[in-house]
């Protein structure tokens, strides 16, 4: 079997570096219906109703929004707790500009962080934000390859 250079190369460079894999599986399950399956669980992905979708699993770009919350969101929590900084509850949510021309990609993306509670301790939480979008969150660090993202925390009195 000929292998091209670029194969060779590929192969080479792989074996001199040691890399940090994440592996899923995903499976059809008939229409347009998938499984993907990780070492922590399952989660349902679907097409639109449009295309055939019925509604039961997440979108696929909308699986890119939910891992840029969840991520995100773990690091400010763990962090407030470090920091002895309270809150009542707390919301991650994404919106993002999806360009025109296929392939179809998120250029534009916006986070903003909700705070529920009283008596914050802004600097804290401001802190902690900002360590998660300048220096925790890996997917907001994938994120920024393709798009500008920007950021707001909004604190609501309980």
């Amino acid at each position: 079997m000929l292998r091209s250079k670029q194969h060779i190369y590929f192969k080479f460079a792989l074996s001199n570096y040691k890399i940090m894999t994440n592996k899923i599986e995903v499976s059809w399950k008939g229409g347009m219906l998938f499984e993907s399956v990780a070492p922590e669980g399952k989660v349902l992905i679907e097409a639109a109703e449009e295309v055939g979708g019925t509604g039961v699993g997440l979108r696929p770009k909308a699986m890119m929004l939910t891992s840029l919350a969840g991520c995100t969101s773990m690091d400010v929590v763990s962090l407030l707790k470090k920091m002895r900084a309270e809150v009542a509850d707390f919301k991650v949510e994404v919106e993002a500009n999806l360009t025109d021309e296929h392939p179809k990609f998120y250029d534009k993306v916006h986070v903003t962080y909700r705070f529920y509670g009283s008596d914050f301790q802004k600097d804290k939480i401001e802190k902690a934000v900002n360590l998660s979008v300048e220096r925790y969150c890996g997917v907001i660090e994938m994120f920024r390859k393709f798009a500008v993202v920007t950021t707001e925390i909004v604190y609501i009195e309980k």
